[in-house]
């Protein structure tokens, strides 16, 4: 009998092991359980109407508005079903796309006036890192009947993952995360979390088994912060185009794992080109990030939408250089509508998603060439030009313009007088625009309409150096007092980063301090294209950049600085110019006579 006892022993000491977990333990699990409750309400069901299909998607605002992916709403139509935790089921609309990306953002529509959503914050994916714990949650092969979310639990097996795009270019998955949390068929457009609850990373692609229905655990999510930079674009109903440098690369190793990434091919309209990147050049860092290698290079790029301005430091020989770039498109042409990427899982055949807008939704759709939904668009757009007004009505000031004071010209010694009139002269029956530019002894006079294909290239970038500060004013001044009327096209543009220069005009040492994150208009008069710059705290025009858009060129870019109040309006005081990355000149405007 007495030789059983230490086996009794032993089993009562691990027994009682197993039930008494250590306090930590407890409190990181009650944690974890908390989190995951919290969370829960904020997990949509995305449904195609009808039931055929669907996936996940996450509330982000006490709007309505969720984010998904682009292969999960593509397939159900520009309006679906969404279903809440709470088992209620609502109408969602599509409100705008990034293909390549492989996200969208929709808005679930309220049960009555003035309904709040819950939702869940957005975090930082730049502060994940390999080993972090990640909480996904979703509708995996579409088990939640009652719209209650599965939730599983795992490591982030990797960051700053590449993932090639599909065979139809599309779904190119950049900078993003690699998990072993469990994702399957179902759960694509659903939330990673971290252990804080915020959004981390939106769900998209897994390795499954031949069959494509069991997980191989190696799942990928699209990072917050690639989506957070298409976040405007999104919500202003664009159809997205992420960024291309116009430059391809090797790298090629330098020894320790370290590799030199260099320039092999860079296109001539390439704006990096312009800037003066040259084939054979280092690639040092691109948006103040170390390039060091192909995929990282794909990686940096890809998270950036097309036309936004981002730091690049390269070097030649013992030379090392940051330059500003403008990026252009990744897609050469507009991806056709009959693109059909998987809807997780497959709807069974004969049972298709209804394609064209259906139910209460609908009216919130508007179908456009070259956008998600064009509603949000004008809405958008009209929200934006609204809050303007709070620096000024314009309107009533329509006739003429004259502002005085002084400019500083690039290669002057010391400043000179200046006088410009913007008009409107009456000839008949029409209006004959008309811009007089007096700087000291000189005057130029661009007495055309802006945009006149007859009139010679220089004079439409007058004065000569400037990039065509004349129509410019002209443009701006038309802008501000007539709004959209005489436009051919005024869209949301989304968001961008925007760079102002010192008022000394000296060359930063850092660009990225000088930026300040913009919402965009950009509008087409003419043969100008001119995009505008609002600030996001109080929507004053910071600045606008105005180029002939039939000529892929440098734009005049114009930065507003020293507002203060005329006749209750708020008017910029000083204005720097700039075009082909050199100073022109700043205008120092003492006085404003509006007519």
């Amino acid at each position: 009998m007495r030789r059983y006892l230490p086996a009794v022993a032993a089993l009562f000491v691990f027994t009682s092991l197993a039930v008494a977990q250590p306090p930590m333990a407890l409190k990181q699990e009650a944690d974890r359980v908390a989190v995951i409750a919290r969370v829960k309400p904020t997990v949509v069901a995305v449904f195609a109407r009808g039931g055929q299909g669907g996936g996940t998607g996450v509330l982000i605002s006490d709007d309505g508005y969720a984010l998904t992916n682009f292969h999960v709403v593509a397939p159900t139509g520009p309006t679906m079903q969404c279903g809440l935790a709470d088992g209620v089921l609502y109408d969602g609309v599509l409100v705008g796309w990034d293909k390549i990306g492989d996200v969208a953002l929709i808005k679930l529509l309220p049960k009555k006036q003035g309904q709040k959503f819950p939702f869940s914050q957005m975090g930082n994916s730049d502060l994940v890192r390999e080993g972090d714990w990640s909480i996904a949650m979703g509708n995996p092969f579409l088990l939640a009947t009652d719209f209650t979310p599965t939730v599983t639990f795992g490591l982030v097996s990797g960051v700053h993952r590449y993932q090639p795009p599909a065979g139809s270019g599309l779904l190119e998955y950049t900078d993003c995360i690699q998990i072993d949390t469990s994702i399957n068929p179902g759960n694509s457009g659903g939330p990673l979390f971290n252990l804080k609850g915020e959004v981390i990373g939106i769900n998209g692609r897994g390795s499954f088994d031949k069959r494509g229905r069991i997980n191989s655990g190696v799942g990928y999510a699209i990072s917050i912060n690639q989506i957070k930079n298409f976040m405007g674009h999104l919500r202003a109903g664009l159809d997205s185009d992420h960024a291309s440098l116009g430059a391809l690369v090797r790298t090629e190793a330098e020894g320790f794992g370290i590799g030199k990434t260099n320039v092999t091919t860079i296109l001539d309209e390439a704006d990096a080109a312009r800037r003066g990147l040259q084939v054979d050049d280092q690639i040092v860092s691109f948006a103040d990030r170390l390039i060091s290698s192909d995929n990282h290079y794909k990686n940096v790029v890809g998270i950036f939408p097309r036309g936004w301005r981002v730091p690049l430091v390269y070097s030649r020989g013992d030379t090392r250089k940051e330059i500003l770039v403008r990026l252009m498109g990744a897609q050469r042409k507009e991806i056709p509508d009959t693109t059909k990427p998987k809807v997780d899982p497959k709807p069974p055949k004969g049972l298709p998603g209804k394609k064209g807008p259906q139910g209460p939704a609908a009216k919130f759709y508007v179908a456009r060439a070259g956008f998600a939904n064009y509603y949000f668009n004008k809405l958008e757009k009209e929200n934006l030009l609204a809050a303007f007004k709070k620096n000024g009505d314009f309107s009533t000031v329509g006739g003429d313009w004259k502002l005085e004071g002084k400019i500083r010209l690039l290669k002057a010694n010391f400043p000179s007088d200046f006088v410009a009139e913007i008009k409107d002269i009456k000839v008949g029956a029409s209006e004959k625009p008309t811009v007089i530019l007096k700087i000291g002894a000189f005057a130029d006079t661009l007495d055309i309409f802006p945009g006149d294909k007859e009139v010679e290239i220089s004079k439409r970038r007058m004065p000569k150096g400037s990039g065509g500060f004349m129509p410019a004013l002209y443009v701006w001044k038309h802008f501000l007092t007539k709004g959209e009327v005489g436009l051919s096209e005024c869209i949301r543009g989304g968001t961008e980063p925007f760079y102002p220069p010192p008022t000394d005009n000296s060359v930063p040492k850092e660009w990225a301090k000088q930026r300040v994150d913009t919402e965009v208009i950009t509008s087409t008069m003419g043969n100008y294209k001119t995009k505008w710059f609002y600030a996001k705290t109080d929507q004053k025009l910071l600045g606008f950049e105005l180029r002939m858009q039939e000529y892929n060129e440098d734009p005049c870019e114009v930065y507003f600085s020293d507002y203060r109040a005329v006749s209750g309006r708020q008017l910029p005081h000083r204005m720097q110019v700039y075009y082909e990355g050199v100073h022109y000149g700043t205008f120092t405007i003492t006085s404003y006579n509006l007519k």
